[in-house]
């Protein structure tokens, strides 16, 4: 095994909990200030942070016209949800359209 494959495994074992937390609404900040080092994590705790942000635009936003916005928090929820499960499968995800502002985002 590879030098950089076994460093990459290393930091995914050991990342695996803090990329999980990046999920989890404001707990997102949680990984990014503990675990920034770590590119596995990162990698998650940006995703997470653009999807927190989203959730509370699109929470502000349902407040003053209700209906219209439910179902962007349902399709938030499952990005969640599915950066939650493969956080624990050990992969890398690119959440559409998540990722590609995630991408962006310099620490």
């Amino acid at each position: 095994m590879a030098t950089s494959e076994k460093q990459n495994e290393t930091q995914v074992l050991e990342g695996k909990i803090f990329a999980v937390l990046s999920y989890i609404s404001i707990f997102c900040i949680i990984p990014l200030i503990f675990k920034k080092e770590n590119n596995f994590v990162l990698s998650h705790a940006k995703q997470g942070l653009v999807l927190f942000v989203a959730e509370v635009a699109v929470f502000v936003i349902s407040v003053i016209i209700e209906i219209i916005f439910r179902p962007f928090i349902f399709v938030l929820g499952i990005l969640s949800l599915w950066g939650m499960i493969e956080a624990l499968r050990g992969q890398y995800v690119k959440l559409p359209l998540i990722s590609d502002i995630a991408d962006k985002i310099t620490l």
